[in-house]
């Protein structure tokens, strides 16, 4: 029993010794990070909404961190490609990615296979910001109000087009309570994200789109689209003359896309944390915020931009969507 008991102890003070060692490791490399190119991966096309946000934020904390931020655009299945790289990446803090509503939240709903779960495999890092939706149209659509709209898509039933950046998107959601709410019954048509969707959109191939204000602002202020009404209870600043869903008469019509960064599961809470407050850095420098504003992206309050706050939104969000998107029966084709 002696040697039997000492062997006992020896191992457990190895694994001790292991365990202080890998913290040891973790702790210094957290305290070294970064020393190397940071990737901030976004799941959707280049030119849309979401890498727009990136390349600003990228841009603006390279300096604070001392290092590179590349942004890199890895597309499809809604945005789920990009995020499982990410969620399956190695947790130091050199890949995150930049997920929103659609990759966090309406995908539990969508894909029965997701290869992640986005409350258990991403340690949450922070709200970057928040975006209304709104209706454009095709110029060459006979249209200018919200009633327009849903008398004409319901005179077309089989023939009107709506885009989006992919099922399970926010432009998609939109659409689903857009249909709900009207009984309009505009066919989806799902694109790889929401630059591709405003191309055909211009081009004709499609006759609406709920597009992010950060996208559809430049297109409305120089007249190659047509605005309908923006999702939100008042106008918003970079294209203020488009109608709120209150003023427009459908003020159930309410859905706000946002957007955060988060990496992969188990980074150190010290790179969490540096990370956090480099993006927190950023929001305060005037010139950020003015770009952000001139898109017509939100910065989040303070208390909305906590790691932890992010997390309880990821969940309650899954909470809102999840039980919306089963009840009308999309999945991924």
């Amino acid at each position: 029993m002696t040697k039997l008991s000492n062997v006992i102890g020896a191992v457990c003070r190895l694994a001790t010794a292991l365990a202080v060692s890998i913290s040891f490791v973790c702790n210094a490399r957290a305290e070294d990070y970064p020393t190397r190119p940071i990737t901030i991966v976004v799941p959707f096309a280049a030119g849309g909404p979401t890498d727009i946000l990136s390349r600003i934020v990228a841009q603006a904390i390279g300096p604070t961190l001392g290092q590179q931020v590349v942004v890199e655009d890895v597309t499809g299945a809604g945005g789920t490609i990009g995020a499982t790289k990410v969620a399956r990446a190695a947790p130091d803090g050199y890949t995150m990615v930049m997920g929103n509503l659609g990759t966090h939240a309406a995908s539990v709903g969508i894909y029965s296979n997701l290869a992640y779960d986005p409350r258990k495999d991403f340690e949450p890092v922070i709200l970057v910001a928040s975006t209304p939706m709104v209706l454009v149209a095709t110029k060459t659509l006979p249209v200018k109000t919200l009633n327009d709209v849903v008398a004409w898509a319901k005179a077309n039933k089989g023939k009107a087009t709506m885009g989006s950046a992919g099922v399970g998107s926010i432009s998609h959601l939109t659409l689903l309570l857009f249909n709900h709410l009207t009984g309009a019954g505009v066919t989806h048509v799902p694109y790889r994200g929401l630059s591709e969707a405003s191309n055909d959109l211009l081009g004709g191939q499609i006759d609406l789109l709920f597009d992010q204000v950060v996208t559809a602002t430049p297109h409305v202020l120089n007249g190659s689209e047509n605005a309908i009404v923006v999702t939100i209870p008042e106008r918003s600043p970079s294209i203020p003359n488009v109608p709120s869903a209150i003023e427009a008469g459908l003020p159930q019509l309410q859905t706000v896309a946002w957007t955060a960064l988060f990496m992969p599961k188990g980074t150190p809470a010290a790179i969490v944390n540096r990370t956090n407050a480099a993006v927190q850095k950023a929001m305060q420098d005037p010139d950020v915020a003015k770009r952000l504003a001139q898109i017509g992206a939100d910065i989040p309050p303070p208390e909305q931009r906590t790691p932890r706050a992010l997390g309880q939104l990821v969940s309650a969000e899954i909470d809102k969507w999840v039980p919306l998107i089963k009840a009308a029966g999309v999945t991924a084709q």
